[in-house]
């Protein structure tokens, strides 16, 4: 299976709550000229454009720093809140701006680096919240509209974890959108240490990935 293929089978045909499920475990690597950074993704919002009251896409509105939600499947759409880079990836059909905000990630190879991008801190701390792994990672502005497919950031399918149970939760820092404030389109890992605001007593020992030999479960 080509590496279009196996991004296909993540992205298309799914409803983006089903596609924001399957990205948790999924292994996000962005090469660089001075290494290669990367980790599994532990947590992360759907946004359901045009009838989402929270989504940048609301109503269909197409501002210049919206256009690449109205791209293919598997683009890269960032924006700037409050100082801080988000990365997002657009899930549904061209012309339908849907898509999904990385929210957290357990780093897995170029640590070292990960902390000096984010100003020497460690732990949970370098990456625990979607500003922060985007600094950690070094994502620069340059990759908005690029494709996760081909471009320096990209999966590593072969490098996947299952999560034993993802949580669903209402987003964070949506107030004030009526019943899109409270609806279920937050997803993690339950058990990591590197989920958003994610409390030390439920933490698990093996960080919420099960073997081969157990099933996820959604609560």
């Amino acid at each position: 299976m080509t590496e279009k293929e196996k991004l296909d089978k993540l992205l298309l045909n799914k409803t983006t709550p089903e596609v924001a499920r399957d990205l948790l475990g999924m292994y996000l690597e962005y090469v660089t000229p001075t290494g290669t950074v990367g980790g599994y993704i532990v947590d992360v919002e759907a946004y359901l454009g045009p009838e989402d009251q929270a989504a940048h896409s609301f109503g269909m509105r197409r501002t210049p720093r919206v256009l690449a939600m109205y791209e293919k499947p598997g683009t890269i759409y960032l924006y700037t809140m409050h100082t801080h880079r988000i990365l997002n990836i657009i899930t549904q059909p061209e012309g339908i701006p849907e898509g999904i905000m990385i929210r957290a990630l357990e780093p897995e190879i170029g640590i070292a680096q990960m902390s000096i991008n984010r100003g020497g801190k460690t732990g949970p701390d370098i990456s625990n919240g979607p500003g922060k792994l985007v600094a950690a990672l070094g994502i620069p502005q340059e990759l908005y509209g690029k494709s996760i497919l081909d471009s320096p950031l990209h999966f590593v399918f072969e490098k996947t974890k299952k999560p034993k149970k993802i949580l669903a939760l209402p987003r964070i820092g949506i107030p004030n959108k009526g019943e899109w404030t409270e609806k279920p389109l937050r997803f993690a890992v339950s058990g990591n240490p590197y989920i958003s605001l994610q409390r030390k007593n439920l933490i698990d020992e093996d960080w919420g990935w099960r073997n081969e030999n157990e099933k996820s479960k959604l609560t």
